[in-house]
């Protein structure tokens, strides 16, 4: 996927992220936003998953499950859903770490648990 169509679904992204911190406010739990966003994008017909386990290879020794993305959008987009306080610097490390490890370029954090959705949302690009 190129660099246009990947922005053009990031901005698809945004949009429903949007549209869920709108309807639901904040405080609530990780879980709520996590299946409220899956279910926004689905409705743009973007093909999304949630809770998908991925495998970490370390030497050339498979060792498993060793996280689960949140949401994986079109294959390509990882989402890491948050309800905290803000967003702690480990936050955009450990995402950075999904990318790497699972191959993909694109990841956005989303915090919901802010009084604006923009004060919560980061793109982060790993290698792109």
């Amino acid at each position: 996927m190129d660099r246009h169509e990947l922005n053009r679904i990031g901005g698809m992204i945004l949009n429903a992220a949007i549209t869920v911190h709108k309807e639901l406010g904040p405080g609530l739990l990780k879980s709520a936003y996590t299946i409220s966003l899956a279910r926004e994008l689905s409705l743009k017909n973007l093909q999304t998953r949630t809770q998908v386990p991925i495998e970490l290879s370390y030497k050339g020794v498979e060792l498993g499950k060793v996280y689960v993305i949140d949401l994986l959008v079109e294959n390509e987009i990882i989402i890491e859903v948050k309800s905290v306080d803000g967003i702690n610097p480990i936050f955009v490390a450990q995402l950075i770490t999904y990318l790497k490890i699972s191959g993909k370029n694109l990841g956005y954090l989303i915090n919901f648990n802010t009084l604006l959705l923009k004060d919560g949302f980061k793109r982060i690009v790993h290698q792109f």
